[in-house]
């Protein structure tokens, strides 16, 4: 019977983070546990930067963005001899599982202490909404909240002086913040990895826009690591009657307060992680699937195939 878990937030933060620690803690505490906090993630617990969590730790946390605990990347947990020291000081505060919010590369670490003795559980705690087995992940829907805003402000000022706004949001690699905003705030163009990048056709598509459907402005959605966005956005200047405007809302996007649907989501998932762990389960991760919370072996969730896009860019394909 466990008696005592671990809490840590790995890799990009992401608002809703600190809604899952106050559920872990709380569920936790509320059922004879005792929780600790680990600090700065995998390397918070390799130097053994681990404290109790109480009732006053957590308190009005679920509101706020960012997580509480910190959070770092440790390359070198793929290490066994630097798990192996991580174990250590887990063991030297009796703590017998975890509970890791993080993306696949936090899974991954959770999977190895699941291997070598210490139960842990994944959260999924990312804007991008790359992890396949999940439908959503804590922390997409106020990026995407943020995203939207952030549009329709720029849409206001591209009107006025018959602009192309290109705006490159975050996703690694990953299209849907891109997509869903582009659909939700009336996009004329969205480009992502599974779209394709064909620079002529965007061109075309855009003096179009200007010269037979004469709009006053247009906004280009696109994520990031695709294109140099200001350098595509001169070659707009330069090649149709638009001035083209880049921007890159960046890391905005990880801050705020998290939506009521993250907080939700994050409640429910730190739930279902606690109860996992007090039957003896280990090595999976918590997942929402067709509005149920449930859960996957991490090996089986990270080989899962992404679910396709195509019913959302043909909505939007039908919309422009």
């Amino acid at each position: 019977m466990v008696r005592r878990i671990g809490i840590l937030t790995s890799g990009g933060d992401s608002p809703g983070m600190n809604a899952a620690i106050r559920a872990v803690t709380k569920v936790g505490l509320n059922s004879g546990l005792e929780v600790f906090g680990i600090y700065n993630g995998y390397k918070g617990m390799v130097e053994g930067y681990i404290e109790p969590m109480t009732r006053e730790t957590i308190r009005e946390i679920v509101n706020r963005g960012g997580t509480i605990l910190g959070s770092a990347r440790l390359p070198e947990f793929k290490d066994e001899e630097v798990r192996r020291k991580a174990i250590h000081q887990l063991s030297k505060r009796g703590i017998e599982a975890v509970v890791v919010i993080g993306g696949d590369g936090s899974y991954r670490g959770a999977l190895s202490l699941t291997e070598m003795g210490i139960n842990c559980i994944g959260l999924p705690g990312t804007i991008d909404n790359d992890i396949t087995c999940t439908d959503f992940t804590i922390g997409f829907h106020t990026a995407l909240e943020t995203v939207v805003d952030a549009i329709d402000k720029l849409r206001d000022t591209s009107n006025s002086h018959h602009r192309c706004s290109i705006v490159e949001v975050m996703g690694n690699r990953c299209g849907d913040l891109a997509l869903w905003s582009g659909i939700a705030s009336g996009a004329d163009m969205i480009v992502t990895s599974e779209t394709g990048f064909d620079e002529n056709d965007v061109l075309d598509r855009l003096r179009d826009l200007d010269i037979i459907r004469k709009k006053k402005h247009a906004i280009v959605v696109i994520s990031e690591k695709i294109t140099d966005v200001d350098q595509f956005a001169k070659k707009v200047t330069l090649n149709t009657g638009f001035s083209g405007r880049a921007t890159v809302l960046g890391h905005i996007q990880r801050g705020g307060s998290p939506c009521p649907y993250d907080r939700m989501l994050a409640s429910q998932m730190g739930e279902k992680a606690v109860d996992l762990l007090m039957q003896g389960i280990g090595g999976h991760c918590v997942c929402i699937r067709d509005n149920k919370i449930v859960s996957y072996p991490i090996e089986k969730a990270l080989s899962m195939p992404a679910e396709s896009r195509k019913p959302l860019q043909n909505l939007f394909e039908r919309l422009v």
